[in-house]
């Protein structure tokens, strides 16, 4: 399978960039990941940053292709989280750091993907958006339900608040897998912080 890679972070109107992002391919796939560090907790960065190094350091003990795909992200999201909170006490003074969390594995010709947060993932085919990752959000949740518009969604004064995330508190975050999807030539996966997404509109994005 032949395919390209685009990345790109950008420090805004930050002081410092909490995002972090790799892809870590092989010879029989590939593994998308992003972090954006809890903006309202310190050590956001530091969060992103194990989110990174523990799907790294559980490639090379583990490469792929995984056996059980669904199973293989949901671990290692687990993974993550744990090693997030030990990172965090291991500070001086201690941390209760925080980061959202989009992982997408290739292999195969199919794709799976999971998520913590309102980092999003989107599979964009033939110019359209036909898949995006449902935000664990306060925001989101409203307008699900129906108590909000798309307009006061977006303006609304909590829709950064997420409500499960990787770190912060010591119950595992609740983690949405997919099942697994076959790509078809000339799709585009996006992963992507809320700093892109959210001033912008799904049909303008891709």
């Amino acid at each position: 399978m032949q395919f390209e890679i685009g990345r790109t972070s950008r420090l805004g109107n930050r002081e410092i960039n909490q995002d972090r992002l790799a892809a870590i391919p092989s010879d029989k796939g590939m593994v998308l990941v992003l972090g954006d560090g809890l903006g309202g907790k310190p050590g956001g960065d530091l969060a992103a940053q194990t989110l990174i190094d523990t799907v790294s350091n559980e490639l090379s003990m583990f490469p792929l292709p995984a056996e059980q795909p669904e199973k293989f992200l949901n671990e290692i999201l687990r993974r993550a989280h744990r090693a997030v909170l030990m990172m965090g006490q291991e500070q001086q003074p201690p941390l209760n750091p925080g980061t959202t969390a989009v992982l997408c594995l290739v292999q195969n010709g199919m794709a799976w993907w999971a998520h913590v947060g309102d980092s999003r993932l989107y599979l964009f085919r033939d110019g359209l958006p036909i898949y995006r990752t449902q935000d664990h959000s306060y925001v989101e949740e409203l307008y699900q339900e129906g108590l909000i518009s798309l307009e006061k969604r977006q303006d609304h004064p909590m829709r950064n608040y997420v409500t499960q995330c990787i770190g912060l508190q010591t119950h595992e975050p609740n983690i949405t897998i997919s099942k697994g999807t076959k790509l078809q030539e000339g799709d585009v996966l996006l992963l992507c912080s809320d700093g892109f997404w959210e001033p912008l509109d799904d049909a303008l994005i891709l």
